[in-house]
């Protein structure tokens, strides 16, 4: 995916601190799993990024397995679970035939930072969500986190800040533009990149469209795919969270 090719070495960007933020949402995380699935160590993230999510889970004892379908982010990735010394298998692939290239009996299938909306029709979430179930063992669990899109507005030329970083003698500025059309919008984010020496400035554009699907439709399309115990859970992590379970006796 271009987008996050293109993003994946300026990421880390995104969070005003990359590395406490890998540590509070591996905590975060691991907080759900334990009250949810208690003893499920055995993780695998299906949109992995640089890993956020998978390196702070890692980092605190789990069972790691991360796919991306961005080669440059999952790259990134590896690297930074190198130099914590950590051992997490990271692929290229897209969550929509994860099981075909990670296969079974994880204990927890997870996909953070609102990447399922990627998937910009109903039919591709719920083929994403049943390889999601097709990978869990029987009482696994799934986690998801994503936008409430029910709480955004809509319109065009919506700007989205945040903020700005300094960073070995550059400064950078990021927002993201926000056009909606009908329940899809195009997304364009911007990164200003300002060398504090010079004065030379860089301008970063990458682009994606999105699908603003609802956290009540994510529920039902989880259902669809066999899921159960499907809710919502607020407050737990930075995005609201989806969790739900492959039942016993579907093996």
């Amino acid at each position: 995916m271009n987008f996050y090719d293109d993003l994946a070495h300026l990421y880390h960007l995104v969070y005003p601190d990359w590395a406490s933020s890998v540590q509070r949402q591996g905590e975060k995380l691991s907080a759900v799993i334990e009250a949810e699935w208690p003893g499920h160590r055995k993780v695998l993230d299906v949109s992995c990024g640089i890993g956020t999510q998978a390196i702070g889970l890692a980092e605190r004892g789990y069972d790691v397995v991360g796919s991306d379908l961005s080669t440059k982010a999952v790259e990134r990735a590896s690297r930074e679970a190198l130099a914590r010394g950590l051992d997490i298998a990271f692929s290229v692939g897209d969550m929509r035939q994860v099981h075909a290239t990670q296969g079974s009996n994880f204990d927890v299938v997870i996909s953070c930072d609102n990447s399922v909306p990627h998937l910009l029709t109903d039919e591709d979430i719920v083929l994403a969500f049943r390889q999601m179930y097709a990978c869990l063992r029987p009482g696994g669990g799934c986690l998801i986190s994503v936008r409430d899109y029910e709480q955004e507005p809509r319109g065009t030329n919506l700007v989205k800040h945040y903020g700005a970083r300094v960073e070995d003698g550059k400064r950078y500025v990021l927002y993201q533009m926000w056009d909606f059309e009908g329940g899809l919008y195009d997304l364009a984010f911007f990164i200003i990149e300002e060398d504090l020496a010079t004065g030379t400035v860089k301008t970063h554009v990458m682009r994606s469209r999105y699908y603003a699907v609802s956290m009540v439709r994510l529920e039902c399309l989880m259902r669809d795919a066999g899921f159960d115990s499907v809710r919502r859970i607020d407050g737990a992590f930075y995005q609201p969270v989806l969790v739900a379970s492959r039942p016993l006796g579907h093996g």
